[in-house]
């Protein structure tokens, strides 16, 4: 009897273990969230990275800094699951229409801060700047786009489109504010260098696109960027730099997108036309890092499908808005890797282009300009079946 009740017991045991294995949510595999590490971290950048995770989502309130003016309270608000933000999360970049420089800088300039504690009110756009609406680009992969050395970059302009193809990506070269230092073997031209980061390439490196966002997007001041957004006067750190150090490790050692089916018959054939009709002339398929601190991402080859350059976009996206010495047409080259999980951190649907304008793949091929104008052409030209194919690739990275 003994045994019988055993294997009774067990046999329930056995029963309602599958059951509860079977309600329980399938985990995503890796190449379906962005989120994640990348390869070879070590036990020290491991628990850094973490605390960085944390910081990442850390909300702000009056009490902690916030405001009194801003555009959000936290960085995971504008960047759900590390992904493409959603247009209700935009911020507003503004200044004028030629490259001598923001004008408005003593007057709010360069970002709007929209939103305002109790008893404050928000900043308007002055008259007479020229401005323009920015989606917050996802966070993955960033930290191999940091380690790619400005020779690479500069290998791959073409300003005076000697090679006759129509395009002519060029670098866009910015002052580098006081707390920021070049990096190694960084390349200067009459004291300016080579920005990678944001929608104009404004920022020069992660951490001076994170010391930026924490003072222009929720008004939080650090000893890197002392002044406060509202008042204009010298305050005290609201934020120490060992936060914003963990929050810069975290950012570049966030994993690479994984693209999905590669070796689908249909997938490989979109990539095929995809190069055939020179969009990889601007979305480079692959680049190399240099050297890093960080093993891995230490010489290491990889698909963002960038080329970190600025290009003339045509009159349909010319916003009037320019940064360091961007034209008011020109755009960085946004790296298309992760392009297919972007709905997953914007509500189901696409907001794609600087903007998101475009709410599909194929619109926002469609809004290409410039020197991109022969790419949407030959692109145009395809059957149905090769759109579909080219798409599918798309949707892939």
């Amino acid at each position: 009897m003994k045994v019988k009740y055993y294997l009774f017991i067990l046999t329930l045991g056995i029963f309602f273990t599958t059951a509860c294995e079977a309600l329980l949510p399938v985990s995503p595999t890796e190449d379906e969230v962005l989120d994640g590490t990348i390869a070879a971290l070590n036990t020290a950048e491991t628990a850094q990275h973490l605390r960085g995770d944390i910081a990442f989502t850390k909300v702000f309130t009056s009490v902690t800094g916030l405001g009194p003016i801003f555009v959000s309270n936290s960085c995971v608000s504008c960047h759900a699951g590390d992904g493409k933000g959603h247009p209700s999360a935009s911020l507003i970049r503004f200044g004028q229409t030629d490259e001598t420089g923001n004008q408005f800088l003593t007057m709010g300039g360069p970002q709007l801060q929209h939103q305002a504690l109790i008893g404050f009110m928000p900043e308007t756009l002055p008259l007479g700047a020229s401005h323009s609406t920015f989606v917050a680009p996802i966070n993955t992969g960033l930290g191999f786009l940091e380690a790619v050395s400005d020779a690479d970059i500069l290998a791959l302009a073409d300003p005076d489109d000697k090679d006759n193809d129509g395009i002519s990506g060029v670098v866009n070269w910015i002052e580098l504010p006081d707390f920021v230092k070049p990096m190694p073997n960084a390349i200067s031209k009459d004291g300016k260098y080579i920005g990678r980061f944001g929608r104009k390439a404004g920022a020069y490196n992660l951490f001076n696109q994170a010391v930026n966002a924490y003072n222009q997007d929720m008004g939080i001041v650090s000893s890197f960027s002392p002044i406060d957004a509202y008042s204009g006067k010298e305050s005290d750190p609201e934020v120490s730099n060992a936060e914003i150090a963990d929050i810069v490790q975290y950012i570049q050692t966030l994993k690479a997108p994984i693209q999905r089916g590669a070796e689908m018959a249909d997938i490989k054939m979109g990539k095929q036309l995809f190069m055939s009709i020179q969009c990889g002339a601007c979305h480079q398929p692959s680049m190399k890092t240099n050297s890093s601190t960080i093993a891995g991402l230490s010489n290491k080859t990889f698909s963002p499908y960038t080329d970190l350059l600025m290009h003339d976009m045509g009159k349909v996206l010319d916003d009037n808005y320019t940064e360091g010495s961007a034209k008011t047409y020109e755009w960085r080259t946004t790296p298309l890797w992760g392009l297919g999980l972007a709905k997953n951190s914007q509500g189901g649907k696409y907001y794609l282009m600087h903007d998101g304008r475009a709410k599909s793949i194929e619109e926002a091929i469609n809004l290409h300009g410039g020197e991109s104008q022969k790419s949407k052409a030959k692109y145009t030209a395809l059957s149905n079946t090769e759109k579909q194919q080219l798409l599918a690739f798309l949707e892939s990275l």
